[in-house]
């Protein structure tokens, strides 16, 4: 018998051996050196017997679709025909109707993930380089006795690269019809990342010129080519049908809120958890749920992001990983450009709170430039925020299609602290320099930073129309939360609650109050009213008074703080005119 000290040293040296491949994609690859793989092979089953021609599967980025897909080529692909054993010991190896299947398929398999350039010509180019790698992949072709001169000369122009836009359009079509006769079997398409190259148009401003060249090779590839069995599509939007699908009357769309395959993308609750057992991380169940939980795909809650959880296995540390993959850069154009409207419900979603707005699950990237609330659909489908009432999925109608969303998680929360701190903060001393003068109560260091700020900004709050009296107020009370960022282990912090006969605008409490370096404070902001002050320092005597007169020091009172420890600022606006006393 095995003593207990023998069992923890196995399992000790189980988890040390445990290979975990930070950024591979590749099906074979990872079974072939036993790298750590979540078994998702039921989605292989469940597609096939979908009997679906075309599917369209939306997920957030680095959530499994590229190593789903390669798990397609592998199972279909005649290019894998002997390569049983990449399955044995997944689920779907336990089906012989499946392990029949396996390998017995011609598939196109290529990806738009790297087409990023940010002109149409360059753009179109980039295509026709992944098409002709494509052909390459299937050069034995040109050997074969079953096709004429004409028809290989056709194939070697493509494989180099030597086409038109009207060639490419049709090259996939063409190369289904190739494999098809040469194999005698229809063929599989699986194109992975199809919206990359539409989300950089419309970043770079050719998005009706490209959308003209993509729907056109859509339509080739997959309404008119009887060459084609399945096809098999994924990216981070569902691009409107009437852009590039209009043709498409044999496409069945998977988005974030439809049951189907929702268990098939991200990892479930299960899954993480027997990998922290596998790792000898059990104790840090919870920690991880805090940070990396809250993505929902149809009625399936608990679905976590792999690439945050792959890496916390590596490195065994709660960071941002998933949130720090990415730029993020068209999220956070359209945020820190948006209205007042876009950023009073960003405060909101920030303090842990909820927002209901409509939702358009078919993304149309030119309706971002004029509709306001498109920007939350967009960042839906990105995975930074998820629908909290699943009731509320039941009772959508084309005209009234109102989500109730929030924030998913703790990682995404704090990459939108630090996105909203960095429009501000072009050097970090900066804001440390103007926490520092709240504290101190250094009025003048205060004033200095915060005009400096509102010159580099004054864009955001002046859109063409005139701002309303709310909106400049908004504004800096979003910009001076933002500042606070970093102060949440030193002060608990809050916004817009009751005290005394009214609700203070910023309030910040410090967390050990036996520190005297840190005194209370609360804030208050106006705008000038014309009616009734004159000048701006008239407006900060008004916000001053307002916190004496409502007795917003009521509630700190009441838990003890002494009065000569509670600093109060008001903030008063005129244009671009701030001042603070």
């Amino acid at each position: 018998m095995r003593s207990e000290e023998g069992n923890r040293e196995g399992r000790a040296g189980e988890h040390m051996n445990l290979k975990i491949s930070i950024g591979s994609q590749d099906f074979a690859f990872l079974r072939e050196y036993n790298c750590f793989l979540v078994d998702k092979t039921d989605f292989i089953k469940k597609w096939w017997e979908s009997g679906d021609a075309v599917t369209l599967i939306t997920r957030p980025r680095r959530f499994g679709k590229t190593l789903n897909m390669s798990m397609l080529n592998c199972f279909f692909s005649r290019q894998y025909e002997h390569r049983g054993d990449l399955f044995e010991g997944l689920n779907i190896w336990s089906d012989l109707k499946y392990r029949n299947i396996q390998g017995s398929y011609p598939v196109i398999y290529l990806s738009f993930a790297d087409v990023k350039q940010d002109c149409y010509g360059d753009t179109v180019q980039k295509i026709r380089h992944i098409i002709g790698d494509t052909y390459r992949q299937h050069r034995y072709l040109l050997d074969a006795l079953c096709f004429t001169e004409a028809e290989k000369h056709q194939f070697t122009k493509v494989m180099n690269c030597e086409m038109d836009d009207v060639t490419a359009q049709d090259a996939l079509k063409n190369l289904s019809y190739y494999l098809h006769h040469y194999w005698r079997k229809r063929t599989i398409l699986l194109l992975d990342e199809y919206d990359t190259p539409m989300q950089e148009a419309y970043v770079h401003g050719y998005w009706n010129e490209f959308i003209n060249f993509i729907r056109g090779l859509f339509n080739s590839a997959l309404k008119t080519n009887p060459y084609l069995e399945r096809a098999v599509m994924t990216g981070i939007t569902r691009v409107s049908k009437e852009s590039v699908f209009s043709d498409l009357n044999n496409l069945k769309v998977i988005t974030i809120t439809s049951e189907e395959y929702a268990d098939c993308f991200g990892f479930t609750e299960e899954e993480v958890f027997a990998a922290l057992k596998q790792t000898g991380l059990e104790d840090k169940k919870t920690d991880v749920k805090e940070w990396y939980d809250g993505f929902i795909f149809g009625s399936l809650h608990d679905i976590y992001n792999p690439w945050s959880i792959i890496n916390f296995l590596k490195f065994k540390s709660l960071q941002t990983y998933w949130a720090d993959s990415s730029s993020n850069g068209l999220i956070n154009s359209l945020i820190q450009k948006g209205s007042s409207y876009i950023k009073m419900f960003m405060e909101i979603l920030l303090k842990d709170g909820a927002i209901e707005v409509p939702i358009d699950e078919q993304i149309v990237f030119s309706e971002l430039d004029y509709s306001e609330d498109a920007v939350w659909s967009l960042m839906l489908a990105s995975g930074y925020l998820k629908v909290i009432s699943s009731e509320e999925l039941n009772l959508i109608r084309e005209s009234d299609n109102e989500y109730e969303l929030a924030i998913t998680n703790r990682e995404i929360l704090f990459m939108f602290r630090k996105m909203i701190l960095r429009w501000f903060t072009p050097a970090k001393r900066e804001t440390n320099e103007f926490i520092k003068a709240l504290i101190n109560g250094d009025v003048e260091s205060m004033n200095a930073y915060m005009n400096k700020v509102t010159l580099k900004t004054i864009s955001y709050f002046d859109s063409g129309n005139s701002p309303s009296d709310e909106e400049p107020e908004r504004f800096f009370h979003g910009l001076v939360l933002g500042l606070m960022v970093d102060q949440t282990e030193n002060y608990i912090i809050t916004s817009n609650r009751e005290s005394g006969y009214g609700r203070y605008d910023i309030m910040l409490e410090p967390i050990d109050k036996s520190n005297e370096n840190l005194p209370c404070i609360v804030i208050e902001f106006k705008v000038i009213n014309p009616k009734k002050e004159k000048t701006l320092e008239e407006t900060v005597e008004a916000a001053l008074n307002q916190i004496e007169d409502k007795g917003y020091d009521a509630e700190l009172v009441k838990r003890g703080v002494k009065k000569e420890n509670i600093h109060h600022y008001g903030f008063a606006f005129k244009g671009k005119n701030v001042l603070i006393g």
